[in-house]
């Protein structure tokens, strides 16, 4: 899978998880630091990925939108997870999770579980 890291969270996380054999970039590494959440969408629609960050935003822009892409990954709560943490998190559920992904979701992971909302949102 194809992810782009948002800023709000460590390099390390795009590392880890290139490390698990997914393409994975942090917004730094495309020069888009600072850059709005429209153009860190636009960037993860030109590219595929699975934008994974803890900016509840992207929710908000997706809705406002009706947007049907890109897929987010919500981390908000578990930010208190050292990076190899959180990843490892993100991968146990991913078989689950890809195929919502894939067709167009926002994932939001909480300390209690996962809730999968499909897009567009309603």
């Amino acid at each position: 899978m194809n992810f782009l890291v948002d800023e709000n969270l460590s390099p390390r996380v795009a590392e880890l998880l290139t490390k698990a054999d997914h393409d994975a970039v942090h917004v730094r590494d495309l020069q888009a630091k600072g850059a709005p959440d429209t153009t860190i969408m636009a960037l993860a629609v030109a590219s595929g990925r699975v934008i994974v960050s803890a900016d509840t935003d992207f929710g908000a822009l997706l809705a406002q939108a009706r947007a049907t892409e890109p897929s987010v990954i919500l981390v908000r709560e578990l930010l208190e997870l050292r990076p190899p943490d959180l990843v490892n998190i993100i991968l146990s559920h991913l078989d689950i999770l890809q195929p919502h992904l894939q067709e167009g979701a926002i994932a939001a992971f909480t300390t209690t579980g996962i809730r999968v909302r499909a897009l567009p949102l309603r």
